[in-house]
């Protein structure tokens, strides 16, 4: 791969230049400013994980920043490890303490994301109009089902989850669009994918902050 390869994949951007995507470079913002918020609201809890969450999504923030400044392969993958990380890391808090499993089983859960998401992209990638976002959809489905999972035993945290699934699917519709609404809006919407994000990911980290203290 050559990592200096330049990546134009949003509608903002027009040109290779390092301000080619203002609002999508700055509305990444919006994980920073979320990552802070939850920091403040978990600190001093006793919640190791928690703070590992919001350390990871202020690090989304950054990544995701490089890559629509830089737009280029490295800055892609930096946009994209950190965002797996978050995935992984709240999957194992959600087995640790929603499902109540051991630690290793709990990582042995985890480690399951992995093949199902290598089953399930290709499922949603054969429908044609999501596009990139083929990649993203197996999530919301993930968290659905821990929801459903979660209905009896703990209601409050499966009504918390489902809300979050609600905000991932609107922030990907959003996502999904921007391309194809380019031609009628230039500015694309790419940029509300960011904000929706960083309220989403922010949010999960209640979900798991509201779990653990009740």
């Amino acid at each position: 791969m050559n990592w200096t390869q330049q990546v134009d994949a949003y509608c903002e951007r027009v040109d290779p230049s390092y301000w080619s995507e203002p609002l999508n470079a700055l509305t990444n913002a919006a994980f920073l400013i979320a990552a802070f918020i939850m920091w403040r609201r978990v600190r001093g809890q006793g919640l190791p994980l928690a703070n590992a969450l919001c350390a990871v999504l202020a690090v989304i923030g950054i990544g995701s920043y490089l890559f629509h400044t830089h737009a280029t392969n490295w800055a892609s993958t930096a946009d994209v490890l950190p965002i797996l990380a978050y995935i992984l890391l709240f999957i194992f808090a959600a087995n640790r303490h929603f499902l109540n499993l051991g630690r290793w089983p709990a990582l042995g859960m985890t480690a399951l994301f992995i093949p199902y998401a290598a089953a399930t992209v290709p499922l949603f990638a054969m429908l044609p109009w999501l596009g990139s976002s083929a990649g993203y959809a197996p999530v919301p489905l993930l968290i659905l089902i821990y929801a459903l999972i979660l209905r009896r035993t703990a209601p409050e945290t499966a009504k918390g989850l489902a809300i979050g699934v609600g905000i991932l699917i609107l922030s990907l519709t959003f996502r999904t669009v921007d391309e194809p609404l380019c031609a009628s809006f230039p500015l694309g919407t790419h940029f509300m994918w960011h904000i929706l994000n960083g309220v989403m990911l922010g949010w999960m980290i209640e979900v798991y902050r509201r779990h653990m203290v009740a």
